[in-house]
């Protein structure tokens, strides 16, 4: 087999592994969200506002790589659960932040163990994973022309 010819087996399509992995991860999410209400999507924008309280829906957006017919729904949702409200922001209306709600706030006391549960569960060292990782961010960059974990443009 040539190497143009191996290029085209499915094994060796790196896209196809990232999006297994991808795959895999998030089932495995899922049955750690499910009884918590929440679905993979929520708990990623929800892991900002831990972080960013009073993001506006602007930032969440870049952040997530989601577009705003997206991003909408899904803070209706978490907005219904009574996990994050919207406020505009007082010093430009056409702004709006999004705001933990006490509910909010405390589930992340919830879901603390789950990432490294789900580390384990996977049988990869956290040394190996944090290499993986940092290879995946940059891909990432490449492909987005971006620096991953900010808003800037290379």
């Amino acid at each position: 087999m040539s190497i143009s010819d191996k290029q085209l087996v499915l094994e060796e399509q790196l896209s196809f592994i990232l999006y297994l992995c991808s795959k895999e991860t998030i089932k495995r999410y899922k049955s750690y969200l499910d009884p918590l209400g929440i679905t993979y999507t929520q708990y990623l924008a929800l892991l900002v506002l831990w972080n960013e309280n009073g993001v506006t829906v602007n930032e969440l957006s870049r952040k997530l790589y989601l577009d705003s017919g997206t991003l909408t729904p899904l803070m209706k949702k978490l907005q219904t659960k009574e996990l994050v409200e919207r406020l505009r922001d007082p010093e430009d209306e056409r702004v709006v932040r999004l705001f933990l709600t006490e509910k909010g706030q405390q589930l992340k006391e919830q879901v603390r163990h789950i990432p490294g549960e789900i580390l384990d569960s996977t049988g990869v060292p956290a040394e190996e994973a944090s290499e993986i990782l940092e290879t995946l961010k940059s891909v990432l960059e490449r492909t987005t022309n971006t620096s991953f974990g900010t808003d800037e443009t290379k």
